[in-house]
């Protein structure tokens, strides 16, 4: 993939001058008619809601479930990114929400985000950060505000959940009652990579959780039930913010097919349901492009075309939708999705670090396959599972300083 050909001098010398003010501001949703129309070109009122920072012309906006917040259909997911300038710039551009996590480059990501948003309005901005379940979640939480130079967040996830059990486990619903009525989050939700139907559902039955944070994107070979669980989830006042849009960035683990990831975020916007996406940004192209989207979800038939690509010629991709059938095929019972989606952080966003650390919180062995001849793994998405548990279970022999 060639370099990036922005810096942030030529993007705020384009950008902000140029590209925040052109663009389509129409919108092609598959249900449109039935579902109404966006708030990108409604006439301000005195009494209409405002989204942080004010609104920009031409953004597409719309609200998060019954938080009554608004935000650009478009948001900055900021774990791969360690380029403060392209922070600024998403805030200054209009992006106004970004979403981080008490790990992600361990504790520096959330550190760079509070240098970035130092002296500026907190109504002009929108955070979210994820805490695991851990006993000292109170303390966990602590940091990351600590680290954000925030009293609270905006948003207050119980990161990746994968079982309804776990979202209505009385000692979670605890603690994140407790983050909110402490004052240091203003709602609170869950974030989901895999089973997300059941995992929505259940944030729903809870009642106590006011956004869900989950993967979407055109791969999902069960869209049907997630969208439906989507529905159910908006009906019920359920703010809904998309991850895993891009779909792993990549169709080849060499990096030379790339996926039409502006296709793949449009597409997913085009589910009037979600309120916002996290794509992750890196470079001040992608944020240009994403700026684009903010403005524009229509598909051309070239990018319709584009996102069928992968499957006409047979490819595999990188991404793994978490969807847990190969789990049950395994002798072994190894955490496949787990060790795929480090595959994924590895190959399609060269973000080694977080493969590291995925890798070796599983603690498997240096040959986890050992007694298995064959294979007895058929992936919904024909990964060769064994291969690619084998390649990516190298990074745990790597000291950990490499990547500090």
């Amino acid at each position: 993939m060639k370099r990036s050909a922005l810096n942030r001098r030529d993007f705020l010398k384009f950008g902000l001058t140029g590209l925040v003010a052109t663009g389509a501001t129409s919108l092609l949703l598959a249900d449109n008619q039935k579902k109404g129309k966006e708030t990108q070109k409604k006439p301000q009122t005195s009494s209409e809601p405002q989204p942080p920072g004010g609104r920009r012309e031409g953004f597409i906006y719309r609200t998060l479930g019954r938080t009554g917040v608004v935000l650009p259909v478009v948001s900055m997911g900021v774990m791969n990114a360690d380029n403060p300038e392209l922070v600024r710039a998403a805030l200054d551009s209009g992006l106004v929400h970004l979403d981080t996590a008490n790990v992600y480059q361990r504790g520096r990501n959330e550190e760079m985000i509070g240098q970035v948003i130092k002296g500026r309005p907190r109504d002009s901005f929108f955070i979210a950060t994820k805490v695991k379940e851990d006993e000292r979640f109170m303390e966990l939480l602590d940091i990351s505000l600590k680290r954000l130079g925030l009293d609270y967040v905006d948003i207050l996830y119980l990161h990746n959940l994968s079982k309804r059990d776990n979202v209505l486990k009385p000692e979670n619903l605890e603690v994140m009652e407790k983050a909110k009525k402490s004052g240091k989050a203003r709602f609170i939700g869950v974030s989901t990579h895999a089973n997300e139907p059941e995992v929505i559902r259940a944030a729903v039955e809870a009642k106590i959780y006011d956004v869900v944070l989950t993967g979407y994107n055109f791969r999902k070979d069960y869209l049907k039930d997630l969208d439906a669980a989507i529905a159910e989830a908006a009906a019920a006042g359920v703010g809904i913010v998309a991850m895993k849009t891009m779909a792993g960035a990549f169709w080849d683990k060499q990096r030379t097919q790339p996926i039409n990831t502006k296709a793949a975020l449009k597409w997913a916007l085009n589910n009037p349901n979600i309120t916002t996406a996290i794509p992750g940004m890196t470079t001040f192209d992608q944020l240009k492009s994403n700026l684009e989207v903010v403005k524009d979800l229509k598909l051309t038939p070239e990018e319709l075309y584009d996102l069928k690509l992968g499957e006409a010629q047979n490819l595999a991709g990188l991404y793994c939708q978490g969807c847990q059938r190969c789990v049950p095929q395994c002798s072994k019972a190894l955490p496949i999705p787990e060790m795929m989606r480090a595959y994924m952080y590895a190959y399609g966003y060269k973000n080694l670090a977080a493969a590291h650390e995925l890798v070796s919180s599983l603690n498997l062995p240096d040959n986890p396959c050992t007694g298995c001849e064959q294979c007895s793994v058929r992936c919904a998405f024909k990964f060769d599972v064994r291969n690619r548990l084998l390649d990516i279970n190298r990074l745990k022999a790597v000291p950990e300083e490499f990547f500090a």
